[in-house]
């Protein structure tokens, strides 16, 4: 009797069953509490870009799963959009900023309403090593209750959000907000 030939799983089903772990639990509904619960080194890297110029698109709940994974980390996320002019004019700051505190805090940025194209362009030529999240119509900012660009939001390590700045940031007021989110942690 000769060998049976089992059929192989075609490669995106074997992947889509690897991620349903990850992906077990829905997400919170939108402003509603984030549950509180360790961050899972497996479940970030799913979620958070390793890529700066990578620009994956996110809405609203997905941003917030990532922060609830980045609980135990403070967390710095600027809203901005390679357009905006006082966005160029932070952009230096926020790039040295997470240069000189590396892992101690997680710089997030959050494009919007603008082409991924230009965004790289942006990411490039300020030197961002940080990720930025793409979303296409200003959703995140908008649930965050926040109104135009850019602004900035500071988490503490337990992912509460410490306080939050509209407008180009400057290099003094970022480093104050810093040490106000990294004394907790």
């Amino acid at each position: 009797m000769g060998l049976m030939r089992v059929p192989r799983p075609p490669a995106i089903l074997i992947v889509l069953c690897l991620g349903a772990g990850s992906c077990a639990s829905s997400p919170p509904a939108a402003g509603s509490a984030i549950p509180s619960r360790p961050a899972s080194n497996a479940t970030t890297a799913a979620l958070l870009p390793v890529d700066a110029l990578s620009l994956p698109t996110f809405d609203v709940d997905r941003y917030r799963q990532l922060i609830d994974q980045l609980r135990g980390t403070p967390v710095v996320v600027n809203i901005w959009a390679s357009w905006c002019g006082p966005c160029r004019e932070e952009a230096p700051h926020l790039a040295a900023a997470a240069r000189h505190l590396g892992a101690s805090v997680q710089f997030l940025g959050v494009d919007i309403l603008d082409s991924r194209t230009s965004a790289r362009s942006f990411i490039e030529r300020y030197g961002w090593t940080y990720p930025s999240l793409f979303d296409e119509t200003g959703a995140i900012r908008d649930q965050l209750g926040l109104i135009g660009q850019p602004a900035t939001v500071f988490y503490d390590a337990t992912g509460r959000v410490v306080s939050t700045w509209s407008g180009a940031i400057s290099a003094d007021l970022l480093t104050r907000r810093l040490q106000q989110i990294r004394a907790g942690s």
